[in-house]
């Protein structure tokens, strides 16, 4: 198959490329913003998210390098990061409550593993936390994706999870928690149900963040 020739999962994707990308995700519906560097992301991610409203985020290595991480633990945001509320909850049976409850988030931040040149993406998760705000509960969902996350197709979606991000996350995750990871569920998200409603914004950056 074509699908299975070498590809640079690791390289940002061309002009014509992201061009390619960027129409497919507004011809979805889809907000698309295009950021330069961490720190242009996160002014945009500033901008988006008014005050007062829930926030919840995924575990993210993207979020971690762009300084949103560190934003939301400064405080100084006006958003409910529920998040924090979650890990700052002792008692066990109510952080499960909690855990239960945030995936009603009004904004979602979050990434993707491959985002397909035809607006079609990939998220891969151990426990499947995040993937409910992604395919239903979150009105408002905010994608930080790297442009090296740009692949031809689904078939390079899930070679560019399994070779590329499976091996870097397994390692990341044994470095910090002694403990793997698998790839356990996955979402292939092609198109958002127009009634619905919900606001899709995909933050495009051309700079190598996260795997």
């Amino acid at each position: 198959m074509s699908s299975r020739k070498k590809f640079d999962f690791d390289k940002l994707a061309s002009k014509e490329n992201l061009n390619k990308t960027v129409n497919s995700l507004k011809a979805k519906g889809y907000k698309v913003h295009l950021a330069k560097n961490g720190n242009e992301t996160l002014n945009i991610i500033k901008r988006l998210i008014p005050g007062g409203v829930s926030v919840m985020n995924g575990s993210s290595v993207t979020l971690e390098q762009i300084g949103y991480q560190e934003y939301l633990k400064s405080g100084n945001h006006g958003w409910i990061d529920l998040h924090a509320k979650v890990n700052s909850e002792k008692d066990p049976a109510v952080r499960s409550k909690l855990r239960n409850q945030a995936v009603f988030s009004e904004y979602y931040v979050g990434s993707v593993h491959a985002l397909t040149e035809g607006g079609d993406f990939i998220v891969a998760s151990n426990t499947g936390s995040q993937l409910p705000h992604i395919v239903y509960t979150s009105a408002n969902l905010i994608f930080v994706v790297s442009t090296k996350k740009i692949v031809p197709d689904l078939d390079f979606s899930m070679k560019r999870l399994e070779d590329y991000v499976f091996p870097l996350e397994e390692k990341h995750m044994q470095k910090l928690y002694k403990v793997g990871s698998n790839i356990s569920k996955i979402v292939i998200f092609k198109k958002e149900a127009a009634f619905l409603k919900r606001k899709i914004h995909f933050i495009l950056v051309t700079e190598n963040l996260g795997f």
